[in-house]
């Protein structure tokens, strides 16, 4: 009997040493994003915050793990955003860079965390080629993409009479992908493009290039950029009558923010695709209403509850493998959950090129007169459920797919 005590001592002497080894392991995490530019609002602080709800979250349920935030804005330069992903990894033992403000700074991570062994979660950034042909093992890509927003929207607006299409473009990977794929499905649904006009990051003045896409009588302009760039293009067609005219607004990627900024007045009827909506559940109202408190009263963007989820799967699997140093050990991990019942955004799972799938859903912006409270926007038109939602695996490139 005192051999058999002593043998269960030392047995929950080794499991209380494993499990405090584990508590003393740190994870740090840092959130690179748009801080003070023109994709703030929909991802900037707002973002830190839902990273900071998560950990609160995970150390609610779990709190085996010690985990430290740091954050800083890359100007939505690439060479800044490299500089500090190399002083975050290299003297600061950042084991993850989540939420990444744009496309061309996302691509360029992605090279630099699997050489690194680290993870990449982007939240914001939109291009498909993350999940294509740059996908990488340390890779994941959460919320939206280029092609799951020009495919939703696009085929819906060319479905329901908008043939001719004229895009205005942001002049970087985001932008020009962006177009391009929202193109290919015009042209697959019968529908045409007249042209497309090209403007610089957080652009001053949408004059010239409204009026290029006035002239061509197209019936669609596709709004094939964001944040502050779209709300200045909406505000200037609106200066300029084009609405008026007869010519229809498509926005390939918005926000809600977007939409609070613009006002229903100008925003109704605006159709948009969208990974997440606050007043679609209880859970998402739940989570909308804690994240509400700590950001201004605003409810979160799709981006900023993708930081949520993606900072809760991923420090689950950390858990999991039992450490952080391995970065695409635990992207690893996190596909091999499955599907899994997501809080904000349902069945949920984790693709082999990196991709998270998800159902989306095709929104219209409601009348003023048809909000009941605030940030009631959004009328929901159709569901598009997750495996049509995103890009076939099989179509995008991507080296990981056999």
């Amino acid at each position: 009997m005192k051999r058999a005590f002593s043998g269960s001592v030392a047995a929950l002497a080794v499991a209380l040493s494993a499990t405090t080894a584990l508590a003393q392991t740190p994870v740090k995490i840092g959130v690179l994003s748009d801080m003070s530019g023109p994709y703030s609002d929909f991802s900037g602080q707002g973002s830190l915050e839902a990273a900071k709800l998560a950990v609160e979250d995970y150390k609610a349920a779990s709190g085996k793990l010690a985990v430290e935030l740091v954050s800083a804005d890359p100007q939505n330069k690439t060479d800044i955003a490299a500089t500090i992903a190399r002083r975050w990894f290299d003297t600061e033992n950042v084991d993850m860079v989540v939420d990444i403000p744009t496309s061309g700074i996302a691509l360029g991570l992605a090279t630099q965390v699997k050489d690194k062994n680290k993870v990449l979660i982007a939240t914001t950034a939109g291009t498909s080629e993350l999940t294509g042909k740059s996908c990488t093992p340390n890779t994941v890509h959460w919320t939206w993409d280029t092609w799951s927003n020009s495919h939703g929207t696009a085929e819906a607006v060319v479905q329901s009479g908008g043939k001719s299409w004229y895009f205005l473009t942001a002049d970087y990977t985001f932008g020009t992908t962006m177009a391009k794929e929202a193109s290919d499905v015009v042209k697959a649904n019968g529908g045409t493009v007249a042209g497309s006009a090209r403007h610089p990051l957080d652009a001053k003045d949408f004059s010239s290039f409204l009026l290029q896409a006035q002239t061509s009588k197209a019936q669609i302009i596709g709004l094939a950029n964001g944040g502050t760039d779209t709300i200045n293009a909406i505000k200037t067609a609106g200066e300029f009558g084009i609405v008026a005219g007869g010519q229809k607004l498509v926005g390939l990627v918005l926000f809600i923010n977007d939409i609070h900024a613009l006002g229903l007045k100008s925003a109704n009827g605006l159709m948009l695709t969208t990974a997440y909506y606050w007043d679609l559940n209880d859970k998402t109202r739940a989570f909308a209403e804690r994240f509400a408190k700590r950001n201004n009263g605003k409810v979160p963007s799709m981006s900023q509850a993708g930081t949520y989820s993606a900072t809760l799967a991923y420090l689950r699997a950390v858990e999991k493998v039992g450490s952080a140093k391995d970065g695409a050990a635990v992207v690893a991990a996190m596909r091999d959950i499955g599907a899994y019942d997501d809080p904000l955004f349902g069945k949920t799972t984790v693709r082999v090129d990196g991709r998270v799938t998800h159902d989306m859903y095709l929104v219209e912006v409601k009348k003023p007169e048809e909000s009941k409270k605030p940030f009631d926007y959004y009328k929901i038109v159709a569901t598009i459920p997750a495996d049509r939602a995103f890009r076939p695996l099989a179509e995008g490139g991507c080296p990981l797919v056999k």
